[in-house]
């Protein structure tokens, strides 16, 4: 990675971060904000929640074209002025039809940010260097909001509406902050992203022509890698707002407080391991990695079924249930070097975009989905089932990993490894771009490794 990749990077980070912290100081009293501060009703403030996964929905199918098209600088561009507005309409509103109105904006904003980042990271970064990129932004994505939660809890207070007139307003700022962040980066022609000043010209006519949803569910290494993301988000965090805190509180018997702290490990193993599992498994086959978290989650899923059974001991129960979030955690540590990285990986360098917005929409379906499942269950007092069916979930995210294993190039698969073994006669960007020697690749791929 040359030096300027690099300082592009790290300007590309630090945006990021500052928006995940200004993002954190709304994300979680939004529902109080709708229900209480404005006095709306829960109904309203549900159907906020609603309209912000909806709003990501409906943008995120077309995000990829516009970045293959015309670089990702525009659609980030794009993004923050929309958070912006929608955080500010928020501040002003004072009728469902606002708070509904800024939800959606803020909604799409959000999520025509999170491709468009990615595709700015894999410009930035080579084979060698792509898993501690994404797994940097994951570190900082949860340090910052981990803070702004903090904060943001610290200076609300709904019997006064004007404390979330001034988180709102702080976020708004974060989202103009991350735009002049960006206005400073150019990102490098030789990647496979360009910038957003210099067009992409490697958009073909399969590209202008609409077909690049088909080249995409052609590629069955994708799709597979599609559905295992599905399940992964699941069996995770489409959880942790409904299923799981209903089970901690119903079945568990712990306190709202000791759901907190439970959160609070999840948070402190992701900023804490992040950097230590990094040099564990950076070297490792992607695909065992991610079969190794399924098995993590499925003994997170047991310990949870288990803090429910635990009669007359809450001390046994409650460390069951935060050691449920820790391993939770664990496990989020391990993908985020692998998964996203993966995506880059496989997606030709004319449909980066696209690959990468097809993620966060399996993503988002997934956020969107597993709530709705876990809260059913939840409601109708199916904890069994519910236990039962997440710890399918994740030994099932074993299953599909390997299975994906088989499908991937030992490049994808284990590309430092390969960079290393190639890197006498080629860069590891060479390498990242697909134009590595085919015959090296051949004897990698009869040797396993």
């Amino acid at each position: 990675m040359t030096t300027a990749m690099s300082a592009a990077l790290r300007r590309i980070q630090c945006g990021n971060a500052l928006a995940a912290f200004g993002n954190g100081f709304t994300a979680p009293f939004l529902f109080v904000y709708a229900s209480r501060v404005r006095d709306l009703g829960e109904g309203t403030a549900g159907a906020v929640m609603a309209v912000f996964a909806a709003a990501a929905l409906a943008v995120l199918p077309f995000t990829g074209r516009v970045i293959d098209r015309r670089g990702p600088m525009p659609v980030a561009y794009l993004g923050s002025l929309l958070g912006a507005v929608g955080a500010l309409g928020f501040a002003a509103a004072e009728n469902a039809l606002g708070v509904l109105a800024s939800s959606a904006l803020m909604g799409a904003g959000v999520a025509v940010l999170q491709p468009a980042l990615a595709t700015m990271i894999v410009a930035c970064s080579g084979a060698a260097t792509r898993s501690r990129a994404f797994a940097t932004q994951f570190f900082l994505n949860n340090l910052g909001l981990g803070l702004g939660g903090l904060f943001g809890g610290l200076m609300v207070d709904e019997h006064r509406p004007g404390t979330f007139t001034l988180l709102f307003v702080i976020e708004a700022a974060m989202f103009v902050v991350l735009a002049v962040v960006l206005a400073t980066v150019r990102l490098p022609l030789t990647g496979p992203a360009h910038d957003s000043r210099t067009p992409s010209r490697q958009a073909g006519p399969a590209a202008q022509a609409g077909s690049d949803w088909r080249a995409l569910f052609q590629d069955r290494s994708m799709v597979l890698l599609c559905v295992l993301g599905f399940v992964l988000f699941f069996a995770c965090y489409g959880q942790f707002e409904s299923g799981l805190s209903a089970y901690a509180i119903e079945v568990t018997r712990i306190s709202p407080a000791t759901l907190g702290m439970a959160l609070a490990a999840n948070t402190a193993v992701i900023v804490l391991a992040q950097y230590v599992v990094l040099r564990l498994v950076e070297r490792r086959r992607r695909s065992r990695v991610v079969a190794l978290v399924g098995v993590i989650w499925a003994v997170a899923w047991v310990a949870a079924g288990a803090s429910g059974l635990v009669h007359g001991a809450q001390a046994v129960a409650t460390a069951l249930l935060i050691g449920t979030y820790a391993l939770f955690g664990l496990g989020e540590t391990m993908l985020s070097p692998t998964v996203a990285p993966l995506v880059a990986d496989l997606a030709p360098a004319r449909l980066m975009g696209q690959y990468n917005s097809a993620f966060a929409l399996v993503k988002q379906l997934a956020l969107a989905v597993g709530p709705a499942v876990g809260g059913l269950l939840a409601a109708t007092g199916a904890y069994g089932l519910y236990i039962v069916l997440l710890v399918g979930c994740s030994l099932g995210v074993s299953v599909l990993a390997l299975w994906l294993g088989r499908r991937l190039t030992p490049v994808q698969d284990r590309p430092y490894r390969s960079v290393v073994v190639a890197g006498r006669s080629e860069t590891a960007d060479d390498l990242a771009h697909g134009q590595g020697a085919p015959v090296k690749e051949h004897a990698l791929a009869a040797s396993g490794n």
